[in-house]
């Protein structure tokens, strides 16, 4: 087995080299599989036997972390996984495992009766009456677990040690019984009730213990550490997808009341008397919770009285809440400090994955009120953890009602085993903070971190950096203030309003940091910054369409703020050569300030940032590059920045230079602004008073280049592509006739056209093929272009009609949709064989459209088929006679009612979500769109009608038309709004139709 380890060794290969032959492999995997499920032989002693596990788990480890696992393994996966959870309680002191050969996926819990853990024969109780043997007196009592599982025999010193413990409150063996009571009565008591009493030391064994027991049990905690280990290879190696089905029986469900809980990894992480398999346990839950928020979202705890059957979404709930009641357990009974830290990381991976919105307040509260002490633990990986759990408590799903309650009571410190200090760190800083009048005391997270950043450390510490010679007055060390660091921004991104009163202190904290000669610090504070100035540009754009009295950060604050971050260390950080993340980190913060404050800043400010940007641009480094090219496109959309020519036109030319950059990263944000630049340019055309101005730079030859670069990168990758064709429709809404008269330019329209249409009809992300049926929409709005005669019309219709009937993305469809109902006049359409194209493809498309919907295309099915109904009626106000037989068609056909009753929804207009809520405002903006519906239809009509007069010949198919049309009409003032858009069964009476349409999906 050692020797089949050694060769599964992946360090020991050759870079290229393949891990393991083929043939090889399924032989390694067998024989490990097979010596783990073998059982002892009776002459075998138990120290061989466990040697022998133990090679074979190692040399099972490193076969995992060379190979990525195939779902074509069959119940391999199963077999491992029984055998796995087997050896992580093997020899441990009071239970017998047996378990199955062999776990199953399923999406509850599993219930196996063989899983519960036996009773060994030395730990029965002896009958009474018979023959009872008379114990020793040094014997002690032997603890019952809830009458069902008894444990090993304490000795007499752990016993009388716990009899002691039991006068304040009961022992975590106990506790572990009482699986009904709540994480707060179990927190009562105070942490040092919870300490078991073979936690007493950090180490397996004591130097002077000796014996075969002692090494046996050695042996036996390495086969339980090393099963650990190999099931954490197992998990990173497996799909996540593949694991949650296995989630059930390594992951208690809820706490079992009258019997023994299930055998699970937090039953090894309270109970194993080893603290390295207990911080093994740790790590392999917290490699099962990364990355299963997608999975844990399904979760629902409502307060709804129980069913006859236990949904998924409730079991998983309840999980989730016996998750955290256990390692709450698990944190307040915790002596080993590497252990300790183990706890806080996965606590904090199952607060980032935890959807609490969808579960029932209460969860955060006990986790905030014991993880506060742990903040002053003298071990510096227990701090820094205890701060990454706080940031994952202020960063899950921001802004929780819970979290704010907390934020805003006062702290409160029990116990004082492991700690410095009782008193908050954060009081001298507190003193020197001017609170303005009204406002309540500082959030004590925001004065904790800000004290960890800035104070000096006080009290004695475990640290490995701390010298004792060396000054008190020495600062926390490096990990425990980045981490404060993030916090702060955390608590700045998720809960500004509470911190926004205390913007002046953040913004001296961060300069602090800047001045530092700490690279890590330097950037941590320029990350505040960044997060500072995105939360008040939230904050204003939330404001514009909320109640005006909800308090925000003023102007002339925010304006304060800005200034002393542009006078102070930013602009050295800009200008650091030597670190170009603190640079690329800086070009951020400077694309975060406030547009209104922009403008009032002083002007040698604005030209100071404007220089930088557009210095930094040709920097040799990518990320600062990138940085500085997107930061500039921030700034193009400034009010009065957008207006400045000049500006503008050096920005064109810096972008231009960037998209031809190597660095994908570089072009994906040169495009970015260049989308930016073009929206500002059509809004600045517009304007009378700088419109001349940009008209004459454009057509110096600006807008040919930026064409051509705009072709160039909506053939490069899908980051690129997306905002490249976005910024190409921006410019052909731009071109004017006597640029089309300019030599080449019509060739250069062609190749701009084909693009876009290539990338309609191509495999790109959706986003992307978004973005160009937005663009030959924005191209159609220009009148200028030949739109309807050139030869890249036909294919350009061509690919929107393939685009609104196939396109599985609703999205993609509603933009098609759009962009066929932007022309505004006939001619732009062709020839009726075009017309009657777009015609019958909005036609089909609306007969499609309740066909195969997607789960996550469900919302847009309404939105949808109004556009598709509005299409239509654009293209019936400027039909002409010679497409009258199209249309007749189609309202006489088989589908004519199916379309009756998608127009007849379309003009009702009712969602009926918001029927009976009394939302005046809503339902105000409802009846107008009803009103603008029911005139594209008059106007419709009208056009109908003054066809049918004007023209002779056509009569008879107008009139047949327009008869469809009064029907519309009619059955729309004569049924009560009831509904969704929706397709109806059957050619009934349209009250009929519609009642029907109600049941349908929208």
């Amino acid at each position: 087995m050692m020797s089949f380890s050694f060769f599964c060794h992946s360090d020991d290969r050759a870079p290229g080299q393949p891990y393991l032959e083929e043939p090889y492999r399924e032989i390694y995997f067998r024989t490990f599989l097979q010596t783990l499920q073998t059982p002892k032989a009776p002459r075998v002693e138990e120290l061989v036997f466990c040697t022998l596990l133990q090679s074979a788990l190692k040399g099972m480890q490193c076969f995992l972390n060379g190979v990525k696992w195939k779902p074509g393994h069959g119940d391999d996966l199963g077999f491992l996984l029984a055998v796995l959870k087997k050896l992580m309680f093997y020899g441990l002191p009071g239970m017998i495992v047996e378990m199955p050969k062999i776990l199953y996926p399923a999406p509850l819990p599993q219930y196996d009766d063989v899983s519960v853990a036996k009773v060994s024969e030395e730990t029965v109780p002896a009958k009474p009456g018979g023959n009872k043997k008379k114990k020793p007196r040094g014997n002690v009592k032997k603890a019952e677990f809830e009458g069902k599982r008894v444990e090993k025999e304490e000795t007499a010193k752990d016993q009388k040690e716990l009899e002691l413990r039991q006068g304040g409150g009961r022992n975590p063996r106990e506790m572990m019984g009482n699986w009904s009571q709540k994480p707060s009565q179990l927190l009562a008591g105070g942490s040092a009730l919870f300490h078991p009493s073979w936690r007493s030391s950090e180490s397996e064994y004591s130097d002077t213990e000796g014996g075969a027991n002692a090494k046996l049990r050695l042996y036996q905690m390495r086969i339980r550490q090393g099963s650990l280990h190999c099931f954490l290879s197992l998990v990173k190696c497996v799909d996540k997808r593949v694991m949650f089905g296995y989630w059930s029986a390594f992951i208690p469900d809820t706490p079992p009341i009258g019997g023994p809980p299930c055998l699970t990894l937090l039953t090894v992480a309270l109970k194993d008397p080893s603290p390295k398999v207990r911080a093994g346990s740790l790590q392999v839950l917290s490699a099962l919770l990364e990355g299963s928020r997608l999975f844990l979202s399904s979760a629902e705890d409502t307060s709804a009285p129980r069913q006859a059957f236990t949904s998924f979404s409730a079991a998983l709930a309840s999980s989730l809440r016996e998750l955290h009641r256990s390692l709450l357990l698990a944190l307040t009974a915790e002596s080993s400090s590497q252990t300790l830290t183990q706890v806080i990381k996965c606590m904090a991976h199952l607060v980032c994955n935890t959807p609490y919105h969808r579960l029932r307040p209460g969860l955060l509260s006990p986790i905030w009120k014991q993880i506060q002490q742990y903040v002053h633990h003298r071990d510096v990986n227990v701090r820094v953890s205890s701060l990454t759990l706080l940031g994952a408590l202020v960063s899950a799903q921001a802004p929780l009602p819970e979290v704010q309650l907390l934020l805003q009571q006062p702290v409160t410190m029990s116990g004082d085993v492991g700690f410095t200090r009782e008193e908050h760190m954060s009081q001298n800083w507190r003193q020197q903070c001017t609170v303005e009048d009204g406002e309540e005391g500082i959030c004590w997270l925001l004065g904790l971190c800000v004290s960890l950043v800035t104070q000096p450390r006080e009290g004695s510490h475990s640290d490995s950096e701390t010298i004792p010679h060396l000054s008190p007055n020495l600062l926390e060390p490096s990990p425990v203030r980045l981490e404060a660091l993030q916090v702060l921004a955390h608590l700045v991104k998720g809960y500004f309003s509470l911190t926004q009163g205390w913007l002046l202190e953040l913004c001296q904290v961060s300069a602090c940091c800047l001045r530092e000669q700490d690279p890590s610090v330097q950037l941590h504070g320029t990350k505040l910054l960044e997060e500072l100035g995105t939360a008040i540009i939230q904050q204003y754009r939330t404001e514009e369409r909320t109640a005006e009295n909800i308090k925000h950060v003023p102007l002339c604050k925010v304006i304060q703020f800005w200034s002393e971050v542009l006078s102070g260390p930013l602009t050295t950080a800009l200008q650091n050569e030597q670190h170009p993340t603190l640079q690329t980190s800086a070009c951020d913060t400077l694309s975060s300030i406030l547009p209104q404050a922009f403008r009032k800043l002083p002007e040698k400010t604005q030209m100071l940032c404007m220089t930088m940007l557009l210095g930094l641009t040709y920097s040799e480094n990518s990320l600062v590059k990138a940085a500085s090219v997107r930061a500039l496109g921030v700034y193009i959309l400034f009010p009065g920045l957008s207006e400045d020519v000049m500006f503008m036109m050096d920005s064109a030319n810096v972008i231009l230079t960037a998209l031809e950059d190597h660095s994908p990263n570089v072009r994906a944000k040169a495009a970015w602004s260049l989308g930016n630049l073009t929206d500002a340019i059509i809004v600045n055309i517009s304007r009378e008073s700088v419109a001349i101005d940009f008209q004459k730079e454009l057509s110096g030859g600006l807008l040919l280049k930026l064409v051509k670069s705009s072709i160039q990168a909506s053939k490069d990758k899908d980051r690129v592509k997306s905002n490249a064709v976005r910024a190409l429709g921006n410019l052909l809404h731009l071109v004017q006739p006597q640029q089309l008269e300019q030599p080449g330019f019509e060739e250069l329209l062609e190749q701009a056209m084909c693009a876009l249409v290539d990338t309609v009809q191509g495999d790109a992300t959706m986003k992307v093929r978004w973005n160009a049926c937005y663009a030959l929409g924005n191209a159609f709005k220009n009148t200028a272009l030949p739109l309807g005669t050139a030869s890249w019309s036909a294919e350009a219709y061509s690919a929107l009609s393939c685009a609104v009937v196939s396109c599985k993305n609703f999205k993609v469809r509603i933009k098609s949709a759009a962009a066929l109902s932007t022309p505004s006049s006939r001619a732009q359409y062709g020839n009726s064989c075009q017309f009657a194209q777009v015609w019958i493809a909005i036609t089909k498309a609306l007969e499609n459209s309740k066909e195969g919907v997607d789960f996550l295309e469900y919302r847009y099915h309404t939105s949808l088929c109004a556009q598709l109904c509005q299409s239509l009626l654009h293209l019936i106000s400027l039909c002409q006679p010679q497409d009258l037989g199209t249309i007749q068609g189609t309202v006489t056909g088989s589908f004519g009612s199916g379309l009756m009753g998608f127009l007849v929804n379309y003009l009702v207009d009712v969602d009926v979500s918001r029927e009976g809520k009394g939302n005046e405002e809503e339902n105000g903006q409802n009846s107008i769109q009803s009103q603008d519906r029911m005139k594209e239809m008059t106007d419709a009509l009208g056009a109908l009608r003054k066809l049918a007069n004007e023209k002779e010949g056509c009569s008879a198919g107008a009139d047949i038309v327009i008869d469809f049309f009064e029907g519309v009409v009619t059955n729309h003032k004569q049924i009560k709004p009831l509904g969704p858009l929706s397709v109806p069964h059957s050619s009934q009476d349209q009250t009929d139709q519609t009642t029907e349409a109600t049941n349908c999906p929208s």
